[in-house]
């Protein structure tokens, strides 16, 4: 399938979003699984084939109003023939592996102005008695369309940005590299997120392993057959979300001193770790790198029987990083007391997550960011999202 064409072209675009399968092959566009009703008032399910008339590689208006069918004559639901269409019957082999057996015509005023046009008006002629029979029979049935290394680094279209029409706005993700230290709660989360964009590649960094109670802050659902494996969490991560990425990468190990140099050329790192004092060499070495980064943090306590605590972002780009020796705890051991309990909530590190990635996103064009912020706490008990270190601020 010509994806690029279909992806350069408006109006295959909007088929393909309003769920027709459809192929490209030969100079012809295919929407298949077209359901119709036969001579004997059977459901059965066809191929409608039109010529494609191109400028480059794009379409242009359709040159010929015709399309071909490959399957039995469509029919009303009493099984007699649609007649609004009929042109000619014979079967011919249009190029390899395209048989079609009728040429149907049906050419409304002022003729079809693009492919949607008039893809949509054949199908809605040919299955309207076919959804009337059984309504579950359509054409736009969203059919898995899967994708090349060469087209993407998704193993199937992402048919969400060209539905939304955020295509290019997507494209502004397109990051060599993104690296994600720790896959603890948060770190999981971040990775749920950052791999549903075109992400060149994505690194994890981490040398735990899954344990039971990291299924109870994590996304996804391990079974207890994969506990009891007890895979690294980069492992088992990268299988789960290789199912929709192809450029994750797993690092059985954690970032420290030693090793540091391991984030060279990350266009984005996502710090997710607890340990204060190993952030320390962490963000000296991307600092020093000139690679923008995100560190989150948590601290969540008891107090009259309820759970209280903040949630921080702390992000550090090329235009800001003098704040960031005031807002990341450096020192050995943990944030408090509390915090040492290590007490995480699926929700909250969701959460942290998503604010985590909200901002990266900013930083790169996707959203706007009118404020610039590079601090920020969300409060829990008072509900409250709180900036700081703004770089669009007014002094006065």
């Amino acid at each position: 399938m010509s994806q690029q064409l279909i992806n350069h072209s408006p109006d295959l675009q909007s088929l393909r979003n309003d769920g027709f399968d459809i192929e490209v092959k030969d100079g012809y566009l295919l929407v298949k699984n077209v359901p119709y009703v036969n001579e004997s008032s059977e459901v059965k399910a066809g191929t409608v084939v039109s010529e494609l008339t191109l400028a480059g590689n794009v379409t242009t208006t359709p040159s010929d109003h015709k399309v071909y069918f490959e399957g039995e004559h469509p029919c009303h639901k009493d099984g007699s023939r649609i007649e609004t269409i009929v042109h000619s019957s014979s079967q011919q082999q249009l190029a390899a592996g395209i048989t079609v057996h009728h040429c149907f015509s049906n050419k409304p005023a002022g003729g079809y102005k693009d492919y949607h046009h008039k893809i949509s008006n054949y199908v809605n002629i040919i299955s309207g008695p076919a959804e009337a029979v059984d309504p579950s029979k359509t054409a736009r049935a969203f059919a898995i369309i899967e994708s090349t290394e060469a087209e993407s680094v998704f193993n199937y279209i992402d048919t969400a940005s060209s539905r939304a029409e955020i295509v290019a706005i997507s494209k502004k993700l397109e990051l060599p590299k993104v690296a994600i230290i720790g896959l603890g709660g948060t770190g999981a989360y971040v990775l749920d997120l950052v791999a549903k964009t075109p992400v060149k590649q994505i690194d994890l960094f981490d040398k735990d392993k899954l344990l039971q109670h990291n299924a109870f802050r994590s996304p996804g659902a391990p079974s207890i057959e994969e506990l009891r494996a007890q895979p690294y969490k980069v492992d088992y991560f990268k299988a789960v979300y290789s199912k929709l990425h192809r450029g994750i990468v797993a690092n059985p190990y954690n970032i420290d001193s030693g090793n540091v140099e391991q984030l060279t050329g990350m266009a984005f790192v996502f710090v997710c770790i607890d340990k204060n004092e190993v952030k320390k060499p962490i963000v000296d070495f991307l600092e020093r790198n000139d690679i923008p980064f995100v560190d989150v943090g948590m601290g969540i306590n008891e107090v009259d029987g309820a759970l209280q605590g903040n949630l921080r972002i702390t992000t550090s780009t090329n235009q800001q990083r003098e704040h960031v020796k005031n807002r990341i705890d450096f020192s050995p051991g943990e944030v408090n007391n509390e915090y040492a309990r290590n007490v995480q909530i699926a929700d909250l590190n969701a959460l942290n997550a998503a604010l985590a990635v909200v901002k990266w996103k900013k930083i790169f064009g996707f959203y706007q960011d009118t404020v610039a912020e590079h601090h920020s706490i969300y409060a829990i008990n008072c509900n409250s999202l709180v900036n700081a270190d703004d770089i669009n601020a007014d002094p006065s």
